[in-house]
């Protein structure tokens, strides 16, 4: 009996530290996921970027995510690479505009909406300037995915800019200022602004409003051909891969 009791002690204990172990293991390793999907060599590439993004205090999930989607879509690994790369740049652009004109230090998602504005052709002068301007203690995350979803519609960087201004100066909620892209026709003035060739439709962040800017019809990451790299039919047009 003794020895049945000590063997149910010891199972008993075995379970626990097993149960513990998993705990400390997350459930969905992103940079586990990453090796699984991209080729080893580009794996350990992406990853000591972000790596390096988060040593710098920029938001590494949204370069995580941003990598995994675009492998989730079939983009080739050269071109997530690059992507990646190219939002850890413009996200430190970001993060030095908003850090230069505010005292406290920017979150994660105004650091990653910043970014994607820049991608959109906002500057870091002129986000500096909303930052400056806005009311105090209003997270500039959603201002700036609107400004960059009024771009989408054609607008000019800095009227985009003025009009997101001055709905926060009149104390705007988040919720009013995601209804700005919808209240504009599609490129509008007819015209695209002074917007870049980049159509900015692949946001990888998780902390983007569901209804901020959503296109009419959808379209392929930036950087990506519009069929995915699938050869099109040689009667078909088609217009060169956007830059990221």
């Amino acid at each position: 009996m003794k020895s049945i009791r000590n063997f149910a002690l010891l199972m008993l204990a075995i379970a626990l530290s097993a149960q513990s172990s998993l705990a400390q293991v997350p459930a969905r390793d992103p940079s586990a996921r990453l090796r699984q999907v991209l080729p080893a060599d580009v794996a350990q590439r992406v990853l000591a970027r972000i790596a390096d993004a988060r040593s710098h205090q920029l938001p590494a999930e949204a370069l995580e995510n941003r990598a995994l989607k675009f492998a989730a879509k079939g983009v080739d690994p050269i071109s997530i690479e690059r992507s990646v790369n190219e939002q850890a740049a413009r996200m430190e652009v970001a993060r030095g505009a908003l850090a230069s004109a505010r005292a406290s230090a920017p979150a994660g998602d105004e650091i990653d909406a910043g970014a994607e504005a820049i991608r959109k052709g906002v500057d870091g002068s002129s986000i500096s300037f909303l930052a400056k301007s806005a009311p105090s203690g209003r997270s500039l995350a959603v201002p700036l995915f609107v400004i960059g979803s009024l771009t989408d519609r054609g607008l000019s960087s800095d009227d985009a800019l003025q009009r997101v201004l001055a709905r926060l100066n009149a104390r705007a909620s988040d919720t009013d200022l995601e209804s700005m892209p919808g209240e504009l026709p599609s490129k509008a003035s007819g015209g695209q602004g002074n917007r870049p060739t980049s159509t900015g439709r692949d946001f990888g962040q998780s902390h983007k409003p569901a209804s901020v800017g959503r296109p009419a019809t959808a379209g392929p990451p930036a950087g990506v051909p519009g069929n995915g790299g699938v050869k099109s039919n040689p009667g078909q047009s088609h217009r060169p891969p956007p830059k990221p």
